[in-house]
């Protein structure tokens, strides 16, 4: 993360990428108001330009390699 303040609300499942459409995991909040949000792929592969125009990108990838809770099985 690159600004004085995240967000306040994490990406959720809801939250698309404004490029493909995929689960996003990436937020660039823009220098001039807004923000983009990118799945993993596409916040590769802009993070950099964005940076460089001035954005903060807030990158919450690292979800990707948790392991989800499972619910453990009853025994009949």
């Amino acid at each position: 993360m690159t600004g004085a303040l995240a967000p306040t609300k994490p990406l959720t499942a809801a939250d698309r990428c404004d490029r493909c459409g995929a689960q996003a995991y990436v937020r660039a909040v823009l220098a001039g108001g807004g923000d983009l949000l990118f799945c993993a792929h596409h916040g590769r592969k802009y993070s950099a330009s964005l940076r460089a125009c001035g954005a903060d990108i807030y990158d919450e990838t690292d979800r990707l390699m948790k392991t989800p809770a499972t619910a453990h099985r009853q025994e009949r």
